[in-house]
């Protein structure tokens, strides 16, 4: 899905990277590749982007050229390999939503597994971890996109781990900015790093109702 259409449709693709190029001028823009599993992916949409800077330098028509070039993570291959992306972007985002269904072989809509589907569960978290980490090791920030970014419960665990940007529907941004500020970096860092040595998402989420910080 998603880049695996765009590289299947280059034509089409191209277009749309023109039209977001054109529209960067003097605005706050940014591209985001959606879907990305492999370095390979990666590299071929770069090559799209940057045929179609050329064509429009040629063009002389104008752009950002500076625009920031990033990738949502939301692929466990991505993830495992963030280290090895890393360097060839200027940010990631999170994608959470699928992230946890590809980790879990879980699907939300489907009730027999949707048990499974569980933003605390320990190998959701150090998938997160090791994406934060491997983006600063490179000096590059880091977003979540996805219902996680909003969840009271996980959003101490997820300041903890150090992420950059939290991306969340407008309804939950009161509440979600009260609790950031009610907590200092350092008590959010060992707050991630016990949750990190549990074993199921119930005990991180019992962990968290016990300092009070689950709704």
């Amino acid at each position: 899905r998603a880049i695996c259409l765009c590289l299947d449709s280059p034509q089409l693709f191209g277009t749309q990277l023109r039209a977001i190029l054109r529209a960067s001028v003097d605005r706050n823009v940014q591209i985001m590749f959606p879907m990305i599993a492999t370095l390979g992916e990666l590299r071929r949409a770069k090559g799209v982007l940057e045929q179609v800077r050329q064509q429009l330098t040629q063009d002389g028509i104008a752009f950002d050229r500076g625009i920031q070039v990033g990738i949502m993570v939301e692929v466990p291959s991505a993830a495992v390999m963030a280290d090895i992306l890393a360097p060839e972007v200027e940010f990631f985002s999170i994608g959470t939503n699928d992230l946890i269904q590809y980790t879990m072989a879980c699907d939300r809509g489907n009730e027999k597994v949707a048990y499974l589907y569980d933003p605390l569960h320990p190998p959701v978290l150090r998938l997160i971890k090791g994406v934060i980490e491997a983006a600063h090791a490179h000096n590059k920030w880091v977003g979540m996109c996805g219902e996680m970014a909003g969840d009271l419960e996980a959003i101490p665990l997820l300041l903890g781990l150090g992420l950059d940007e939290f991306s969340m529907t407008a309804p939950a941004i009161p509440a979600a900015k009260e609790l950031i500020g009610s907590l200092a970096l350092r008590e959010a860092k060992g707050i991630a790093e016990k949750a990190l040595t549990m074993s199921t998402g119930d005990e991180v989420r019992q962990y968290l109702h016990s300092l009070g910080l689950a709704p």
